[in-house]
């Protein structure tokens, strides 16, 4: 579909990234964001800086310019406390076929969340929560792995996603620190319990597709802290029982270097393990069984790469809306709803049922 048109929302690091992405499929890109300083950076810093030179197909333009104009594609890339607000305004507008919106999908408040529901099913508008990791070479190379060898019965799942976000202001060097940005403010979408729920949404990934079901009960501990005008959880520790009554491990941060971005599912006849970033250019997936059918792929990977199963995929969907996808709308809000139970549990200091009423009749 190369006459597909996209309208990327927000000009900062992760437009960047997803306007890269989409012009490798040949889609011709609009990038828009309110302040037009960050426009201009994108244009002479960001995008020549990590792809080489400015792609002069993109085009960018002042939100007011394109009330008119209708998209294929809309990507949500703007702090999480924007993101509901700015996905209605697109569903009321002129409705795309598909609207991607940046994780964590919202606030752990959750506000919203139904209304954004109900408008996306009456405008037919597919919206999807851009938890990329589900659509990674590894990823698929593991989930292929688990259906033709398996690990027997599943025992326990654990994730880890620890990064210092240094590495995140590295790529962000107009911001000065937590406090200039949601990334400082957990009530915001930030905190490590937002800015690193691939932790949690890979998880319930790897829990969903061996069978053992939802994430039914949480216990958590998270360090929150206040540091120079922002107030944030620096680590959140997360004990987790399914409905099938698996018992996990979720830990995500914001302090640990190097970054650690592993998950390990064990079983009676062997275990898998799937790792992000096991050197600067490579993934990892490794299974290995009791009766020595083991397999291990370091995949070779650069940075667009963690995009383009994504943008892949997103095709897919524009080809055929009825397909199934990983990143429907109620995947991103089961993993909000587990964090707002994560943060009920830790305040309280009680183990916290997690309610899904939200989804409660949403489907396709």
């Amino acid at each position: 579909m190369n006459d597909t048109t996209v309208k990327i929302v927000g000009a900062g690091s992760i437009g960047n990234h997803l306007a890269h992405g989409c012009r490798q499929q040949g889609w011709a890109v609009t990038m828009t964001d309110r302040d037009p300083a960050a426009l201009a950076r994108s244009r002479n810093e960001i995008y020549p800086s990590r792809y080489g030179s400015w792609d002069e197909a993109v085009e960018l333009a002042a939100p007011e310019t394109l009330s008119e104009r209708a998209f294929d594609l809309v990507i949500i890339g703007t702090p999480p406390d924007t993101h509901l607000d700015l996905a209605m305004a697109e569903l009321e507008q002129r409705a795309p076929k598909v609207l991607l919106i940046e994780k964590p999908l919202c606030t752990p408040d959750l506000s919203a969340c139904g209304a954004l529901m109900a408008r996306a099913q009456e405008q037919g508008t597919r919206v999807l929560v851009a938890y990329n990791h589900r659509l990674t070479t590894h990823t698929r190379l593991a989930v292929e792995w688990l259906e033709t060898l398996g690990v027997g019965p599943v025992t326990t799942l654990r994730t880890l996603f620890r990064e210092h976000w240094g590495g995140i202001f590295g790529a962000h060097p107009w911001l000065s620190g937590p406090a200039d940005t949601y990334l400082g403010f957990t009530s915001r979408g930030g905190g490590a319990i937002g800015e690193h729920s691939h932790g949690i949404n890979i998880w319930q990934y790897f829990a969903a597709i061996s069978g053992q079901g939802r994430i039914h009960e949480v216990s958590a501990e998270l360090d929150e802290v206040e540091h120079d005008g922002a107030a944030f959880d620096r680590i959140a520790q997360l004990s987790v029982r399914t409905e099938s009554g698996l018992l996990g491990t979720i830990v995500q941060d914001v302090v640990t270097r190097p970054a650690q971005k592993w998950l390990r599912l064990e079983g009676e006849d062997g275990h898998l393990e799937w790792q992000v970033n096991v050197d600067p250019g490579h993934d990892l997936v490794r299974l290995s069984r009791e009766d020595g059918q083991n397999r291990e792929e370091r995949v070779a990977k650069t940075r667009p790469d963690d995009f383009k199963g994504e943008i892949e995929h997103i095709g897919t969907l524009l080809a055929d809306a009825s397909k199934p996808s990983p990143l429907d709308l109620e995947e991103g809000l089961a993993t909000m709803c587990v964090i707002a139970a994560a943060l009920d549990s830790s305040r309280n200091g009680r183990r916290v049922r997690v309610d899904y009423s939200l989804l409660e009749g949403a489907g396709r």
